[in-house]
């Protein structure tokens, strides 16, 4: 079988209670950086920091930029002034907090067990800390990224959504290329880590619950519970098709639609500018094309057709060949990371646009010269799917660029 694991760390593939460890981590950092402010105020500052991470549903800013400006400013304290202190803190203070947590052994058995069956790994961890204090975490339950390789670790740095938003388990998603196989999420806590992974549309693993919640099954994805040890042996005897991601909810198309600007931010960020006009194979399109063509599309296309639909009767929507643009426009002359950047405040036009309508918008009807009748919500569909397409080319292209040392890493 192929399939994606999306693996929570923090009481799923380690014993660590964050109503503990929170409070000592946060004190522990509070000491540390005293010369620089009263504890006190630091934790109550930090706390709220935090919080807006949590509360974040920007694609276009990072966790760490929500943090830091949400942070520093309010301390009085410049960045780059003590970034040199908090680098020791997580280097040499934040290992000392190990003692708070304990390994599960049966979570390295679960992870390698993974790795033999091929299986697409992801430390699915809330990515509210640094990747250097996430990796420290990992060793304490025993779990290296030498020694256990992962595909990818959520981490504050990159990521721009935390749980519980459906959106983060999306960028995760985009962020691997959308994968065409069967995924599942494992984790504890059925608020952050199972409701939202299923809200997206993932099946889930919730490891032995302490608590009972009232859990709407209705068209929901699949939902197993049991111990960690019994992970592997339920994935092996249930079919595939079952356990294949459904995205097709309007929180979940949503989720898509954020998650695209900010997959795109992250994955594109290092690519150096010779590479964006660099086609894996002659006729097909290079970095810089498909980000011009998301770009019209959302700014010709998608948002025009949205505000006819609302403003309309039951519109005509004339069928468009956007493809033909790339020649017409000669997008392979026009600046890729423009185009990125405008494509994004586009999109935050239509997510803005998006969650105001009601049900009763969704539902309005319109007439597509290709589809025939439709509604709004159905083509709000068809803007993701559009979307994890054109990811998924994006994907081809950069392993392209990486296996041929057009650029050196992603």
């Amino acid at each position: 079988m192929t399939l994606t694991l999306l693996l929570d760390l923090d009481d799923t593939l380690l014993t660590n209670n964050m109503n503990t460890f929170l409070p000592a981590y946060f004190q522990s950092l509070a000491n540390h950086m005293s010369s620089h402010a009263n504890p006190t105020k630091f934790i109550s500052i930090l706390t709220t920091a935090a919080e807006a991470m949590i509360a974040n549903d920007r694609p276009d800013r990072t966790l760490k930029e929500t943090f830091e400006a949400a942070f520093y400013p309010s301390l009085g304290i410049d960045a780059q002034q003590v970034k040199e202190s908090i680098d020791i803190f997580y280097h040499e203070v934040f290992p000392t907090l190990q003692p708070l947590a304990d390994p599960r052994p049966e979570a390295v058995q679960l992870i390698e067990n993974a790795l033999e069956r091929n299986f697409q790994l992801v430390i699915a961890t809330n990515p509210l800390f640094p990747r250097t204090a996430i990796e420290e975490r990992m060793k304490w339950a025993g779990i290296s990224p030498q020694d256990h390789p992962v595909n990818l670790i959520t981490s504050y740095e990159t990521f721009h959504f935390s749980k519980p938003h459906p959106a983060y388990y999306a960028e995760i998603l985009a962020r691997l290329g959308w994968p065409k196989r069967a995924t599942v999420m494992v984790g504890d806590d059925f608020e952050n880590d199972i409701q939202p992974a299923r809200r997206l549309g993932i099946p889930a693993f919730w490891i032995k619950p302490n608590s009972s919640f009232n859990i709407d099954e209705h068209n929901a994805p699949p939902l197993v519970s049991g111990w960690l040890d019994q992970v592997i042996p339920w994935l092996d005897t249930t079919p595939t098709d079952q356990l294949q991601p459904s995205i097709n909810t309007l929180e979940a198309y949503l989720a898509v639609l954020k998650s695209t600007p900010a997959c795109l931010a992250t994955i594109l960020a290092e690519i150096p500018i010779q590479s964006w006009k660099q086609s894996p194979l002659e006729g097909e399109w290079c970095l810089t094309e498909i980000l011009c063509h998301l770009r019209d599309v959302e700014k010709e296309v998608n948002l025009p057709r949205i505000k006819n639909i609302i403003q309309e009767s039951n519109p005509f929507l004339t069928g468009i060949d956007t493809d033909a643009w790339a020649n017409e426009r000669q997008y392979i002359i026009q600046d890729g990371p423009l185009a990125l950047t405008e494509f994004i405040q586009a999109r935050l036009e239509q997510l803005k646009l998006l969650s105001s309508l009601s049900q009763a918008d969704l539902n309005q009807p319109a007439r597509h010269a290709i589809f025939g009748p439709t509604k709004l919500f159905e083509l709000v569909g068809i803007n993701a799917s559009h979307d994890r397409v054109h990811i998924q080319q994006i994907h081809q292209i950069l392993n392209h660029l990486n296996k041929h040392s057009y650029i050196h890493s992603l």
